[in-house]
């Protein structure tokens, strides 16, 4: 990968201030919180299956862990944050949902994103019951793409030592790829970052040794109707996927957004797991804008499982039309 020395520089200042907050606080609310609050004995729904033209899609939940908006949403108003929660009948910290998706076409199978594994505690890491639970074993997993590398979404491609989808090869777009896996970048990184770089290296690192990682760029399709979509912000080289068929249309947002309750009224608002939060709001919003006048589906990663579903325009503002249940196949 290579760089503009000076504006390299630059970015990583920014992004080493970000993430200097994010190590702190990712050590907390998002591990041992998820421990100290969790049942493990609640089990998740597993899974639910929708068809998106000639494809069948199954929401896979890896689990939930809560959240506490408070100290990660920033860029809010005075009292918003407060505010809206109550109106959607929630308290902090939230319960957030950790889902992935399974794109079947014919006799391929195709994982968006692959949850965390162990990395957040008992509440979590239970991609692999869910996808069993829908009928699927890990080796028949012929690709993984994944949206952007925080170990949220990467945790999932390993089982201890070993690879968890031994016969699937790893889409990730290059920009991604390169920022947190070029010794460049690792050694330019600030001390804040190395955290970050060692997920990256724990997780990918294995497919990238055994060749089993493509790297892409965006705007052109990896498979029949899939195509990845550039939405760089929360991290530099997050991708969305889009999945046509038919006459419909399904987009897999990865972490365009978070706080569901919040950023759907005021998309201005971001949270420090972004690396360059005016970026990532700009994408939000313009996620939401186009999603909204195009009426497609789309899927969030930390949508209240099974996070598929429709937005609509309110003004300034978007609601969430979570899909019917009804059209789903339960995986309880």
């Amino acid at each position: 990968m290579k760089h503009s020395n000076n504006a390299y520089k630059a970015f990583l200042k920014t992004a080493g201030a970000t993430f200097l907050l994010l190590g702190t606080l990712m050590a907390s609310p998002f591990s041992a919180s998820a421990q100290a609050l969790g049942n493990p004995d609640l089990t998740q729904a597993g899974y639910y299956r929708m068809k998106v033209g000639d494809f069948e899609v199954t929401a896979l939940s890896d689990g939930t862990v809560p959240q506490n908006f408070h100290q990660l949403l920033t860029n809010a108003k005075p009292g918003e944050v407060d505010s809206l929660l109550k109106q959607n009948y929630q308290t902090d910290p939230v319960e957030l949902s950790v889902n992935a998706y399974l794109i079947k076409n014919g006799d391929k199978l195709i994982l968006v994103d692959a949850g965390t594994a162990g990395a957040y505690g008992p509440t979590l890491g239970h991609l692999t019951e869910s996808l069993a639970r829908s009928g699927y074993k890990p080796e028949q997993i012929d690709a993984v793409l994944i949206t952007h590398i925080h170990i949220d979404h990467t945790g999932g491609l390993m089982d201890g030592a070993r690879m968890a989808f031994p016969n699937a090869t790893i889409y990730i777009s290059k920009t991604e790829l390169d920022f947190w896996l070029s010794p460049e970048s690792k050694a330019n990184a600030p001390e804040s970052l190395k955290t970050y770089y060692a997920q990256a290296e724990a997780t990918v690192g294995p497919y990238l040794k055994a060749g089993k990682v493509k790297a892409f760029g965006n705007g052109k399709e990896l498979f029949p109707g899939i195509t990845p979509i550039a939405t760089p912000g929360h991290t530099p080289g997050h991708t969305s996927f889009m999945l046509e068929s038919g006459r419909q249309k399904l987009v897999f947002w990865g972490d365009i957004m978070h706080a569901a309750a919040v950023q759907f009224v005021d998309p201005s608002v971001t949270i420090v797991y972004d690396v360059d939060p005016q970026a990532a709001a700009i994408q939000r919003k313009k996620a939401f804008i186009d999603a909204a006048k195009n009426g497609y589906w789309v899927a969030g990663d930390h949508l209240s499982y099974p996070g598929i579903g429709h937005i609509r325009a309110n003004g300034s503002s978007y609601i969430w039309i979570p899909a019917n249940y009804s059209t789903y196949s339960s995986g309880k």
